[in-house]
């Protein structure tokens, strides 16, 4: 069936981004970001309207019918403004800097973001959504419109004031470098541990956001310290995650943060870079726990990557939306009748008791979202049958219900391709693979990190930061070029090709170059051939991704392990010392950084072995280290295709007659080498 025509199409429809697609046929007249916007607003002396968000945002969904598909609101938009529309996966330097005045002016910050910007992108006034009419204690979208743009023409002093006050503030940068005190770690940890819910686990009141880096902080400190109460705070909080609607109980994958204290409610978007960072977080608990729930939920992870977001290209699509068919969840939950025409009478009961689905519902419209409230014991206790006849039923009831879900109307998926969000899963899936021994998941990591390096790649060996149909473009962000090391450094520790250390000098080269701040250390965001913009921001704290700037000085600590580089571990250094007083006056804010403080402090062990990589006593030797939750270390492998001038660590390492060898050095200061595998486990134990 042919496609109605649409009555408007605008500027966005030659995009790649299928955010500013779902705009190009408002009546709006949207421009996306760039010069023929900017030079019109400055040309016409007109103000901006700046509309920042992104495709799995249900609110911009909201405001998009409520406001920008009205053809009456969109005239006095057209009226008053240029309007452009952004796509903050595509420009996190637009995002953060604007943020940060909305943050200023409102006290707040969110999306849909909508800032009001003079012709020199100075913001005047801003927030995140407006209803279309005033409500909920919030002017509408029209009125607001309607009076800033008269601002613009009636009170351009005051106006321009205001710009000018809100960037200087943008601009502020505090001085925050200084020596790291030592126990900032024990320290950083016991600020989580008070924040912490001890009856359902993660930090604060709701809404409750996934928090992986502090809970991995939480598991170095238990590691150095042996508390019990640190390490039962870590698995309260995973335990209640993996049993609540935060994760897909039939797909596996974590939804983006809980709307309750429970984890029961999620918004429902899926992100690839909150799976990206949940998977390391659970392989590392199954490392120091040995529990299996643990390596089960990596793995489901895992698989809904594998299933649901690989592009034809090979890399990895960017988000899933929280709405389909015009309602939040609706593919998520269900109704007991719905689980009974499923399952049949009998399963089906079993099944509402197993996930909590109730008449009721706990969701909205009587529907409810799954989760898995009670233990299977307590589940048999209350219909009165033998646990091991109900976990064998619920285990064919996950896949018929799976089955069932998938013919429904799924939420669309947002195909673009990001190089840093990217890295960071080519960067789980490999540790996956060193954890869990599956060889598609490193076969995965592998096609992802040859598409990013390829049709990611400019004619200089610079990364683009999106890609979309093999379109790739924008120059990418420090966050970029910082997660990509991180994954091509596991994908090393996983296959031991050298290509991939090469590959990560190569980045980490372009990186130090374009975006390394030389007179106070650490990196900036946005490279030196970056267009100009009101600011030029560091962004040393994590937010929902973590700090580039800590997981490049962890990258560069790694690196200078590998191939002895000191000048590697001096610019680490440096980048920590550039947050130093600020990550010692609140470390909470800095959970990346105290990974790297945590790994520097080891120090960090090398271990090398050598050997032919299929041979049994090698894999074996592979296994002993994989198997053991050792976050302060890198690993090497000296056989046929090493390169000991790129790994010097590789050098003289001979192979045995046994046919491995192991050596276990710090500091370049190493143990006897041992011939199997069971030593080895002796000496990676001993301290």
């Amino acid at each position: 069936m042919t496609e109605a025509p649409h009555e408007h199409t605008n500027r966005l429809i030659d995009e790649t981004s299928p955010y500013l697609l779902q705009h190009a046929h408002n009546p709006v007249d949207w421009y996306p970001w760039g010069p023929e916007a900017l030079e019109r607003a400055k040309a016409e002396d007109r103000p901006i309207f700046l509309s920042i968000g992104y495709s799995a945002c249900h609110w911009c969904h909201v405001m998009e019918r409520e406001s920008f598909e009205n053809p009456a609101i969109a005239a006095v938009m057209n009226r008053w403004f240029v309007c452009i529309k952004v796509d903050r996966e595509e420009r996190p330097d637009l995002d953060d800097i604007y943020m940060r005045a909305v943050q200023a002016m409102t006290g707040s910050g969110g999306w849909p973001m909508s800032v009001f910007l003079t012709p020199d992108l100075e913001p005047y006034y801003g927030g995140t959504y407006f209803p279309p009419e005033a409500r909920y204690g919030r002017p509408g979208f029209a009125e607001v419109v309607e009076t800033l743009g008269r601002a613009w023409q009636e009170d351009r002093e005051n106006v321009i004031a205001r710009g000018n006050q809100l960037v200087k503030h943008i601009r502020t940068e505090t001085a925050i470098a200084g020596d790291v005190q030592p126990d900032v770690v024990a320290r950083g940890a016991r600020q989580f541990l008070r924040n912490h819910d001890d009856r359902w686990g993660g930090f604060g009141d709701a809404p409750k956001f996934l928090h992986s880096m502090d809970l991995r902080v939480l598991l170095r400190q238990w590691r150095a310290s042996g508390d019990t109460a640190t390490l039962e705070a870590v698995r309260t909080t995973l335990d209640h995650m993996a049993q609540g609607g935060v994760y897909d109980q039939l797909g596996g994958g974590f939804h983006r943060y809980s709307t309750d204290e429970k984890w029961l409610i999620p918004h429902f978007e899926k992100m690839l870079y909150d799976n990206g960072l949940m998977v390391p977080l659970y392989l590392e608990a199954y490392l120091a726990t040995g529990d299996e729930d643990y390596a089960r939920v990596a793995r489901e992870s895992c698989e809904w990557a594998l299933r649901e977001m690989v592009t034809p290209q090979g890399g990895f699509a960017s988000t899933q939306d929280a709405d389909s068919e015009g309602e939040e969840g609706r593919f998520f939950a269900w109704t007991p009748d719905e689980l009974i025409a499923v399952l049949g009478a009998r399963d089906g009961a079993w099944a509402a008791a197993w996930y909590g689905v109730t008449e009721e519902g706990n969701f909205e419209h009587g529907r409810s979202a799954l989760w898995r409230p009670r233990s299977p014991e307590k589940v048999a206790e209350g219909l009165h049958v033998k646990v091991d006849e109900l976990t064998a039923a619920m285990r064919e009831a996950r896949v018929k219900l799976f089955a069932h879900r998938d013919a429904r109307v799924h939420p669309a998926t947002d195909d673009k391709i990001l190089a840093g969000w990217n890295g960071l899963m080519i960067s789980a899936l490999a540790q996956a693979y060193q954890v869990l021994g599956e060889q598609r998941f490193l076969d995965a990591a592998r096609r992802a990190a040859d598409y990013v390096l390829g049709g990611m790649r400019q004619e200089d060996g610079a990364l683009f930061a999106t890609a979309r149909d093999g379109r790739a473009h924008l120059n990418a962000y420090l966050d970029d070029y910082a997660f990509v090391i991180q994954g091509l450094l596991d994908l090393y520790e996983s296959d031991f090709d050298p290509r991939w250390v090469r590959e990560a000098l190569a980045l980490e080269e372009i990186l130090d170059e374009r975006f390394l701040d030389d007179a106070q250390g650490g990196y900036f965001t946005t490279g030196k051939g970056h267009e100009r913009l009101i600011a030029r921001l560091k962004s040393p704290h994590d937010g929902a991704l973590p700090s580039g700037n800590a997981v490049q000085a962890l990258n560069l600590l790694r690196l200078a392990e590998l191939t002895g580089e000191q000048a590697l571990a001096k610019r680490a250094e440096g980048t920590i010392r550039s947050v130093g007083r600020a990550l010692n006056e609140y470390p909470q804010g800095f959970a990346q950084m105290l990974i790297a403080v945590d790994f520097l402090a080891g120090p960090p062990r090398e271990i090398v072995i050598a050997g032919e990589p299929t041979a049994p006593a090698v894999r074996a030797m592979l296994e002993t280290v994989r198997s053991r939750f050792l976050p302060q270390r890198v690993v090497a492998l000296a056989g046929p295709n090493a390169d000991p001038e790129l790994i010097p660590l590789l050098a003289d390492r001979p192979v045995p007659a046994a046919g491995a060898r192991a050596y276990v050095c710090r500091s370049y200061a190493c143990k006897e080498p041992v011939d199997d595998a069971e030593a080895l486990g002796r000496q990676l134990d001993a301290d």
